[in-house]
């Protein structure tokens, strides 16, 4: 997280700007978590703000 948001890496989190970390799901086998993310990322925009607002109203920080 902290390379994140020092913007270290090359990619979406620098590119973007992307500093708050508001939803994550854990998983202890790592093809349901590949699934999971597949399955979040063809999602609408709408149905993962849905999903943050549902466990996370108020956007809070989460990564400490």
């Amino acid at each position: 997280m902290a390379e994140h948001k020092a913007g270290v890496h090359e990619g979406f989190t620098k590119k973007y700007n992307v500093h708050k970390l508001v939803h994550f799901e854990t998983y202890s086998d790592i093809n349901a978590a590949i699934a999971r993310e597949k399955q979040l990322k063809a999602g609408s925009r709408a149905k993962k703000l849905a999903l943050i607002n549902a466990a996370n109203p108020a956007w809070e920080e989460l990564a400490g």
